[in-house]
C-alpha cells in the first residue's frame, strides 16, 4: 500500500482510498481529498512534517499522520 507520505516531491498521484474514521476522515474529505482526486506533492519540510501539496487547484499543507491515511496510486 502506497500512501501520500511515501510519495516523492514533484510526483503526481491519484487517491485510491481514504483510511481513518469519523472526524479525521471527514476533515480530509472537506479539504477536497476524495477518491480519484489527483494530488501533486510540491514540498516536504526538512524534518518531513508538514507536506505541501496541490489539490484541485489550491495549495494545502498536511501533517504526516494525515498523509498516512491517504492511499495513493
Amino acid at each position: 500500500m502506497n500512501t501520500l507520505r511515501d510519495t516523492a516531491v514533484g510526483e503526481t498521484v491519484s487517491v485510491v482510498k481514504l483510511h481513518g474514521e469519523g472526524a479525521i476522515k471527514r476533515r480530509i474529505m472537506d479539504m477536497g481529498i476524495t477518491k480519484g482526486t489527483e494530488i501533486y506533492v510540491r514540498k516536504v519540510a526538512p524534518l518531513g512534517d508538514p507536506i505541501e501539496i496541490t489539490v484541485r487547484g489550491y495549495e494545502l499543507s498536511l501533517r504526516k499522520a494525515d498523509a498516512e491515511m491517504i492511499e495513493v496510486m
